[in-house]
């Protein structure tokens, strides 16, 4: 059997080690697995020969032990907050705390900081002023520039502002990794880095990168945004067409004296290249350390299930994924993923049930242009919305191909498919017949798509498709389902409070759920978070695409009455409903909901 990474100093000495390459510091528990950000580039600095060490949870309220039991690190300290954002880790869409962490042993919550990055950092800079401090993960990646930040209410200078990092790593960040560490390796500063794809980095010196970039960008500076909030929606919507190019511009902001420079992302990656991350020796458990501590909620909700890509070329206006792991697909192979399942199906816990077989999309597999050069020139937003991209191979046979080769596993008893499906991707590619064999075959019974709305013009602003197709996906999953004597549920999932929503646009979501038979269970209040066009329509009241004003509910009592709704049938409810209704002069709605009421 391997081994884990060493979390404990008795570990790396075991190990031989009298210094540490790089530590990894982050706000998770450690758990060895490849869904996990901290283990992927942990395995892959030590695939390239690199001695790697981690503290998982650091406690950053007593001597600050923890920081200091591994020394200085001989390159540099990589800091994340975790798999999730720290702030979105730890509130509800309502600024109430959570009393769970998913990413804890025993789903304990107070294990991390708020702004578990911000805080790290800090304290290591203080600890070591001369050790590079790398920042990256999702809580670095989406604040690399100005952002409104929805727990403060206020817009907010980039991460490097108001860290001491010397770096920011942003994205799916194997390759920029190893990158730096080889630099540093070599003898060379931090500086060195500076000219890498995929890292932001703090300049005092605009003219100096003016002269060494050929295309560059320069943005409304923090000041302007601050007083601007056009200027911050004209921001955003630079920054997006941006990050969805395959051949970025690098983007400059200044605050203060100081300029944020973003250089543009590594290009996609290959099958190659993302087969060889998902091929390392990874354990596939949590440090035996946690035993004693109870279960770790987010490793048992993937622990069998299997990841075939990453990227999402959906560009949902409320959804980070292509902003962090990009627009392109990046696919294993076949090969790969089935290793894997090998992989999985060999542990002598395995029971015969694989939990999912997909990625941010479940269908988006092996999915790209089909002339690469039209891609390179592109800067839509979505490959599937308005309309499906003319360029995209969007067939779904091999995806087919693969859920049966999967299904056929001598150890496999039933294989699911729990990720989002998107049905926007059902044309004449053989999208409604892997509809038909996910119903069929990969479903428990209850199958989740998100439809997000039924208003036409919400869904417009959320960048979705019209709630015309979910009428017709369920008019597809009834036939199947009749045909096939089964009693399986097709369950919708909506969003409140988004942009452009209204208490009317709820209102009538109630209305079609009623008719349509629904009680509905998965639904969410919409929750800004940094760096989606949701969240700057939310702060600006302008919608950056169109730069056109935008109606938001921002006060708790309108996002309350909205998310009401969503609750129709219970009669606890009905009053308060029928109250805002009223007070929105929108009694028309009452008897539709309440029949015999006005």
């Amino acid at each position: 059997m391997g081994h884990f990474l060493p979390i404990t100093l008795e570990e790396v000495k075991r190990l031989g080690w009298e210094q540490v390459d790089v530590v990894l510091v982050t706000g998770d528990a450690y758990i060895d697995h490849p869904s996990f950000g901290t283990a992927v580039i942990g395995r892959t600095l030590e695939a390239a020969g690199y001695r790697v060490a981690i503290i998982p949870q650091p406690n950053w309220r007593d001597d600050l032990r923890d920081f200091r039991k591994f020394g200085a690190p001989r390159l540099f300290f990589g800091v994340t907050s975790g798999a999730m954002d720290s702030m979105v880790n730890h509130y509800t869409a309502a600024r109430r705390l959570r009393h769970d962490d998913a990413y804890t042993p025993g789903g304990q919550a107070g294990f991390r900081p708020d702004r578990a990055t911000y805080v790290y950092s800090r304290i290591l800079k203080q600890i070591y002023p001369d050790v590079p401090v790398i920042i990256a993960g999702i809580e670095a990646s989406m604040r690399r520039l100005a952002h409104y930040d929805y727990w403060d209410d206020k817009l907010f200078p980039s991460i490097l502002i108001d860290t001491p990092a010397d770096l920011l790593n942003y994205g799916m960040g194997e390759r920029t990794t190893l990158k730096i560490a080889h630099l540093l390796s070599e003898g060379k500063g931090i500086e060195a880095c500076y000219g890498l794809p995929q890292v932001a980095w703090v300049s005092q010196n605009i003219q100096s990168i003016r002269n060494n970039q050929n295309h560059l960008i320069e943005l409304h500076s923090f000041e302007e945004c601050r007083k601007s909030k056009r200027a911050e929606a004209e921001n955003y919507h630079v920054i997006e067409l941006e990050s969805n190019k395959i051949e970025a511009a690098t983007l400059v902001q200044r605050h203060g004296d100081r300029y944020v420079v973003v250089n543009p992302p590594e290009p996609p990656m290959t099958t190659e290249e993302i087969d060889a991350s998902f091929d390392l020796p990874y354990l596939r458990l949590p440090h035996p350390k946690y035993k004693k501590r109870g279960q770790i909620p987010a490793f048992e909700m993937i622990r069998w299930s299997v990841n075939t890509h990453r990227g999402c070329f959906g560009g949902c206006s409320f959804c980070t994924i292509s902003a962090h792991q990009g627009k392109q697909i990046a696919s294993r192979s076949e090969e790969s993923i089935l290793k894997e399942v090998d992989t999985i199906t060999n542990d002598p816990e395995f029971h015969g049930v694989l939990s999912d077989l997909g990625g941010p999309s479940a269908n988006m597999w092996r999915m790209k242009g089909k002339n690469p050069d039209l891609c390179r020139k592109c800067s839509r937003y979505s490959c599937s919305m308005p309309s499906l991209c003319k360029n995209l191979d969007s067939d779904h046979r091999p995806m087919i191909d693969l859920l049966h080769k999967v299904a056929s596993h001598p150890k496999v008893k039933h294989l699911y498919v729990g990720s989002g499906i998107r049905c926007d991707l059902f044309a004449d590619n053989h999208g409604w017949d892997y509809f038909r064999e996910v119903v069929l075959h990969h479903t428990s019974g209850r199958l989740k798509v998100a439809p997000e709305h039924t208003s036409d013009h919400v869904l417009a602003l959320m960048r979705k498709p019209s709630f015309s197709l979910f009428r017709e996906t369920k008019r597809r999953f009834d036939e199947i389902c009749k045909q096939a004597g089964l009693r399986y549920q097709l369950i919708p999932y909506f969003i409140s409070s988004h942009p452009g929503c209204r208490l009317e646009d709820m209102a009538q979501l109630a209305v079609d759920m009623k008719q349509m038979g629904y009680r509905l269970e998965q639904i969410q209040d919409f929750t800004p978070t940094p760096m989606t066009l949701s969240t700057e329509a939310y702060y600006t009241g302008i919608d950056p695409a169109t730069l056109k004003p935008v109606y938001v509910a921002t006060t708790p009592a309108d996002k309350a009455d909205q998310r009401r709704l969503f609750f129709y049938y219970k009669a606890d409810q009905q009053r308060d409903i029928i109250a805002s209704l009223r007070r929105h002069n929108l009694t028309h709605f009452i008897p539709k909901l309440f029949p015999g009421k006005r």
